[in-house]
């Protein structure tokens, strides 16, 4: 186990190589949508409600780059349409652990951050 936290600015800080696998706003979620099993991309966009399809896609090949996602033909079947993703044995310790941590506190704090983010000033930009 690591003890202390990081040093400033040192650059291989563990916490910002952690963070860094959420640092898209898209990531966490689809890792979150294959904690329930391997799923063809189609269902992933029918589970995952308001992502588009060239979002997904480019989440899925960012995971998989990480070593979180594996891709695999599903059996039978010879469309890439029908490729199967699921997570990896790293993706699954990372979902099923930091960041069902990190779920279980925004949910335990929505009202907070929904406070927080209300008092935030405005940047003066209109719409």
């Amino acid at each position: 186990m690591i003890e202390g936290p990081c040093q400033t600015f040192v650059s291989d800080c563990h916490v910002r190589v952690a963070a860094e696998l959420i640092s898209h706003a898209w990531d966490p979620v689809v890792l979150s949508a294959l904690r329930l099993g391997p799923t063809r991309r189609k269902e992933l966009l029918v589970r995952i409600a308001g992502v588009s399809d060239k979002v997904l896609t480019q989440a899925l090949r960012r995971l998989q780059a990480r070593g979180l996602v594996a891709r695999a033909p599903e059996t039978g079947r010879s469309s890439a349409q029908a490729a199967v993703y699921r997570l990896s044995p790293l993706g699954e310790s990372f979902a099923n652990g930091p960041l069902v941590q990190l779920a279980r506190w925004a949910a335990d704090n929505q009202a907070a951050l929904a406070d927080a983010s209300d008092r935030r000033p405005s940047l003066g930009l209109t719409t």
